[in-house]
């Protein structure tokens, strides 16, 4: 493995022990071999969530699969540990040439599901590569000269290197299409019908995500041989977790910033990710927020993937607890103890709202989460996350605490809801 590589990949480690229901049933129970389960075990996870229950049994049997379920609910061991299952490990018999692809939308995401992989098949010394652009080929080619039994990669890096012949998808016998909404929407369907042409018919695919619209799932189909549907909780209405509170402020635009320094004055707040439209407001944000005294930094497409991943390491070791993103972000990254996620710029549909406060309220965080959304005063009905939130708002609306800090009177906070 490369250094650049080995540096991405050097902390594997899954998500902390969470909060499951007792009589969930264990990963041995649903038929993951022992070295998994030891390694599932050494991160303190021994019990599934719902949609790895369901998930599993299904995909373990070479079965297609679409699995739903929502944000932060473990959809990467639901499809993980049946690729495990599939693969043959360096000393089982493999020859190094990939057996099993995922496919993601987002350079982030491919890391965080790459690292998870790579931690449940550690003991079986399971080689697992990230594939993304804005980073050197040659890392990535020596890695794959060298041999890898998983692949996890975005479409467009994934093309280029099978075009310059360093990538062989011929023997890869099991893919998954992660947030497979975004991944079969118009826009990446030529690439990912492109990635298909060149696997065996032979295979098995399966497809997970938070939100699948019908036109969406009518549209995968076409790709999969009678696959099973899972729905592990999740429906239309019920898209964010109950774990989260859903708040809405509104305010004047000029007071906004005001509004979200108060929040970050919660008392007993943890890391906090704040979503912006553009990449110019993400970069206002965090300045605005530095030059109050808070430990912040943006994420967004401008920056350099070094910086990205910069920011991102720091923001999980908790030497920022403030992040602020645009939507490149909102999907598939897993930080345990985000409580707090604020809309500074509300979104423009429903699913890209489910995706952003699904950031928190995640299955492994003890504490509850708390989304909000600050609204200006003169555009409330601006967006789909109002609908979802005010639209929703529990009869008995609870008034919130008062923060630490900042003025009086720059915003009043709508009703609340648990969901």
């Amino acid at each position: 493995m490369s250094e650049q590589i080995h540096d991405i990949m050097g902390n594997q480690e899954l998500a902390p022990t969470a909060p499951v229901r007792p009589e969930a049933p264990t990963f041995a129970a649903l038929g993951a071999r022992p070295e998994t389960v030891e390694a599932l075990a050494a991160s303190g996870i021994t019990r599934a969530f719902a949609i790895q229950e369901y998930a599993l049994p299904i995909a373990m049997r070479g079965s297609d699969l679409i699995g739903q379920a929502p944000t932060g609910t473990g959809k990467t061991l639901g499809f993980g540990v049946p690729l495990l299952e599939r693969v043959f490990a360096p000393g089982e018999g493999s020859d190094g040439v990939p057996q099993a692809l995922v496919v993601v939308p987002t350079r982030e995401l491919g890391i965080q599901v790459a690292k998870d992989l790579a931690a449940a098949g550690s003991t079986r010394g399971v080689r697992v590569l990230p594939i993304y652009g804005g980073v050197a080929y040659e890392p990535q080619i020596e890695t794959l000269r060298k041999g890898v039994e998983i692949l996890v990669g975005t479409p467009g890096r994934l093309l280029d290197l099978a075009k310059q012949k360093h990538l062989r998808l011929d023997r890869v016998h099991a893919l998954v299409l992660d947030e497979a909404d975004r991944m079969l929407d118009l826009g990446f369907l030529d690439d990912v019908e492109k990635i298909l042409a060149m696997l065996p018919e032979d295979r098995q695919t399966m497809l997970f995500s938070a939100t699948m619209p019908d036109p969406i799932v009518a549209l995968s189909r076409r790709f999969l041989r009678h696959p099973v549907t899972i729905h592990a909780g999740h429906t239309a209405e019920t898209g964010p977790s109950p774990q989260t509170q859903q708040l809405a402020y509104r305010t004047h635009s000029m007071n906004k910033i005001e509004i979200v320094a108060r929040i970050l004055q919660a008392e007993g707040r943890g890391l906090t990710m704040i979503f912006t439209r553009t990449k110019r407001a993400a970069d206002r944000v965090a300045e605005d927020l530095d030059f109050r005294g808070f430990a912040v930094a943006a994420v967004h497409g401008d920056l350099g993937q070094g910086a990205r991943e910069r920011a991102l390491r720091a923001f999980r070791a908790g030497k920022i607890d403030t992040l602020v993103a645009t939507d490149v972000a909102a999907r598939g990254i897993d930080v345990s103890g985000v409580t707090h996620v604020i809309n500074y710029d509300c979104p423009e549909d429903q699913d890209t709202y489910t995706h952003r406060i699904g950031r928190t309220g995640r299955a492994g965080d003890v504490v509850a989460g708390e989304a909000t959304a600050v609204i200006p005063a003169e555009g409330a009905t601006e967006s789909a996350a109002t609908t979802s939130t005010e639209g929703e708002a529990s009869s008995k609306p609870r008034r919130r605490r008062r923060r630490r800090g900042g003025s009086s009177g720059a915003g009043t906070p709508a009703e609340a809801t648990a969901d």
